[in-house]
């Protein structure tokens, strides 16, 4: 016996409607949850077989199905427990106070000051000891960022960034039309479509300085690309580099997506899909000499050329 997820809902809702209407008829029932009086029958059939633990005929809810076909009448008993308040856990509290912690970083208003209420709540059944064990930490903005971002994208209107790059060194102003915030290893991103790119780009909150209004609003651009553990392979720009690194520099594998590590004679081996060569030179000039080799050698020609144009800088300098 399958049931869908709509058919689940209803179920849940039809158990405490009946328990408020005894004797209740099955069109009239039919018809207040928008269904027909056979599909209201199917429900009833699957509710039957519903109950506590052990499936015994004293555990399951108890209906009349022969006054339901015969009479078009619901009787609905042995189903009290439903409306016992039920306990949590604490194991469940903790995941709750964990989600409810994730889903307050990519939140801001309204929605956010009902997950706040949410959390003081869940905090004081946990208790403050156990309270204190649950950490969640996320790279994020100021809170009036977040929530500035957030009011954009549920008015639809388009924002001015002042974002830090870090691939580029600098801050630069995108225009953007805001679609969502989400939570991907331990940052929250802005997904948003950038005006001056015409393509979806994503931006890391702790590095967006200021959110000022733009002129227009939000047009239709669909779904942006899959922002997931592979949403890298599903950029047409995305290519794969190759690089060898020192021993001090294994940390980019796990900081980074990557596609494998390594263990090489030199130090290791990582593969990496890159789909911003800006983002690439500012990696390789950060790692400088831990960097061994690039595969293939073109991807290193702008971080190559950017190291001699400073280092020429420096020789052009008056000696002292």
């Amino acid at each position: 016996m399958s049931t869908s997820l709509e058919q689940v809902s209803r179920l849940l809702a039809l158990v405490p409607y009946l328990q408020a209407r005894p004797d209740a008829d099955l069109a009239a029932t039919a018809a207040a949850f928008g269904v027909t009086p056979r599909r209201l029958l199917a429900d009833l059939e699957v509710l039957w077989f519903v109950g506590l633990p052990g499936g015994l005929p004293g555990d399951l809810i108890d209906i009349d199905m022969d006054a339901v076909q015969e009479q078009g009448r619901i009787s609905l008993s042995n189903a009290d427990y439903l409306s016992r308040p039920m306990r949590f856990t604490i194991e469940e509290v903790t995941s709750l106070i964990v989600a409810l912690r994730a889903v307050r970083e990519v939140t801001g208003g309204a929605a956010g000051a009902a997950v706040d209420s949410a959390l003081a709540k869940l905090s004081r059944v946990a208790g403050a000891q156990e309270s204190r064990r649950v950490g969640f930490a996320v790279a994020t903005s100021e809170s009036a960022i977040r929530d500035r971002l957030a009011e954009a994208i549920e008015a639809r209107s388009a924002v001015q960034l002042s974002y830090d790059g870090f691939t580029r060194a600098e801050t630069t102003t995108p225009v953007v039309e805001p679609h969502r915030l989400s939570v991907r290893d331990g940052y929250v991103y802005l997904e948003a479509w950038s005006r001056d790119r015409q393509a979806w780009r994503t931006f890391r909150l702790d590095r967006i300085a200021a959110v000022d209004a733009a002129a227009g609003g939000v047009a239709e651009r669909g779904e942006p690309p899959v922002f997931d553990g592979g949403w890298l392979e599903v950029r047409p720009d995305a290519a794969m580099v190759t690089l060898t690194v020192t021993d001090q520099a294994r940390w980019i594998g796990e900081y980074y997506p990557v596609r494998f590590v390594e263990r090489v004679e030199r130090g290791w081996r990582v593969g990496l899909l890159v789909a911003d060569p800006a983002w690439l030179r500012g990696l390789l000039l950060r790692l400088g000499p831990q960097v061994l080799d690039v595969e293939p050698a073109e991807a290193s020609s702008s971080a190559r050329a950017a190291a001699e144009e400073t280092l020429a800088l420096y020789q052009s300098l008056p000696a002292g």
